[in-house]
């Protein structure tokens, strides 16, 4: 695969994958009679991972800052960590062995779509470790706020241009074809 296919390379995905992207915009997507149910779940599933890495990255800063406590911070970073760490780990399973190999079979000539997309959640597996190591560094003392604030960026940078691609690949598909039909 290209390295300007690499989760932390490229700026999207190619035109080629985003066939259904005319016939239905980004923009009109809540307004489809197939977005109630399983899109509309999957989107606030991406919305909470967004929500969490923010969360992370601004605590991160505050107490950085010195304008969060240790306790505060480590409080928090338990509670948020934990909870991205745990749902996004699974998430992908439940794409990669479920949902992607169903949607292939709805739209098969975007099959090299979601090979990008099980491609960076391999690539995600090491991030997670990397957020767990260092998140446990700042719960211990050993690694700086500082060092955990650049550590969220970066994460959070790789995660959103994922989430986004795979939206844009995948939300056309279920609104084309009705959720119903990957059950």
């Amino acid at each position: 695969m290209n390295n300007d296919l690499d989760l932390a390379q490229r700026t999207g995905l190619p035109d080629a994958l985003h066939a259904l992207r005319e016939a239905y915009p980004r923009g009109s997507w809540e307004t489809h009679e197939n977005f109630d149910g399983l899109v509309a779940f999957w989107m606030e599933r991406h919305m909470m991972f967004r929500q969490l890495c923010a969360h992370l990255r601004e605590d991160a800063e505050a107490a950085s800052d010195k304008r969060l406590p240790k306790a505060q911070h480590d409080s928090r970073l338990m509670r948020f960590g934990s909870m991205l760490l745990q749902q996004l780990h699974g998430h992908h399973q439940i794409e990669d062995h479920h949902y992607f190999p169903k949607l292939v079979g709805l739209e098969a000539r975007l099959a090299r779509g979601f090979e990008i997309l099980d491609r960076d959640h391999h690539a995600m597996d090491g991030l997670l470790e990397r957020f767990g190591s260092a998140a446990n560094g700042v719960l211990q003392g050993t690694v700086e706020p500082g060092a955990f604030r650049d550590e969220v960026g970066g994460f959070e940078t790789l995660l959103l241009r994922h989430l986004e691609d795979e939206e844009d690949l995948i939300v056309p598909i279920l609104l084309k074809h009705g959720s119903d039909r990957i059950g």
